[in-house]
């Protein structure tokens, strides 16, 4: 049953239990205000059960650690204290110290537990061997041999711990989605009109009104050759293409905002107390 301390068996431990770290709590005699000592750390089995406090005793004895079995303590986190159940000052004199480099094996559990087994376990312990009855071994030894030590539940006064579960909601980035934006031609086909002008000559002859009349030989005047010289002009179309700004398109990311809502069971622990007609008297420090 390898032992190690509760940060070794889990990291986490402190969220493991609810953030109520027990390393640091003032150790005090059962029943009174006399402190003794302060956790110094916790000891617990390889299926994670707590077996021993590791308690630095130097309010009793200065500079000295020993283990304390669970069984033995009753922890009270309201007043963030540990109470020692049936053990006196010439016990922890004479409990084995505790340094860091301990190893806790059978062999060192056993010295612990000789300091806190009462001179009845230990008799009773002889007289099984005395006639023939298996005692405990490192290889048949179980906690429940010491339940006294190790059995949190046998105390008449104990506290209970009751739980419920809470929705936490946090947030996480994703991509939802990606726009990509880009241009293109499209043609067509245009028509405009464009009025022109063109200069043509308009010949017009007519009769005069003395027509006929004989006129005199000077007034005469026969001749070949250019009698008028008239330039014509006319207007062509100049249809050509350009380019012009037509609009300006803006990109850009807005944020819009919503509230989820999940909805989701959970549990919460509630006490049941069966008092088989005994009236008990319920006090609560809860507001």
């Amino acid at each position: 049953m390898p032992l190690q301390k509760i940060s070794e068996f889990d990291t986490d431990y402190h969220n493991t239990i609810e953030g109520n770290d027990i390393k640091g709590m003032g150790v005090y005699v059962q029943g009174t205000d006399e402190k003794i000592g302060t956790v110094n750390d916790a000891v617990v089995d390889d299926q994670g059960e707590f077996r021993y406090l590791i308690v630095d005793i130097g309010f009793w004895i200065f500079g000295k650690k020993v283990l304390l079995p669970v069984g033995k303590s009753r922890i009270d986190s309201t007043a963030n204290r540990v109470y020692v159940v049936g053990i006196t000052r010439e016990q922890a004199e004479n409990l084995p110290e505790y340094q860091e480099h301990t190893t806790l094996d059978y062999d060192y559990e056993e010295q612990v537990r000789g300091g806190y087994r009462t001179p009845s376990v230990e008799s009773s312990a002889a007289l099984a061997s005395t006639v023939g009855r298996t005692t405990p071994s490192p290889d048949n030894y179980t906690y429940a041999h010491d339940a006294d030590l190790y059995d949190v539940s046998a105390h008449e006064d104990q506290t209970f711990k009751l739980y419920q579960e809470r929705l936490v909601a946090n947030k996480q980035r994703r991509k939802s989605g990606e726009v990509s934006i880009s241009k293109h031609v499209e043609t067509e086909t245009a028509r405009v009109a464009v009025p022109v002008e063109k200069e043509r000559v308009v010949i017009e002859r007519v009769t005069p009104q003395d027509a006929g009349k004989v006129v005199s030989a000077e007034a005469t005047d026969f001749d070949e050759g250019e009698v008028a010289h008239i330039d014509l002009y006319e207007e062509v179309a100049d249809i050509h293409k350009e380019a012009f700004l037509r609009e300006e398109v803006k990109v850009q990311k807005v944020v819009d905002k919503e509230t989820v809502e999940a909805q989701e069971t959970i549990r919460r622990e509630e006490l049941d107390v069966n008092t088989d007609g005994t009236r008990i008297e319920n006090k609560t420090d809860r507001g």
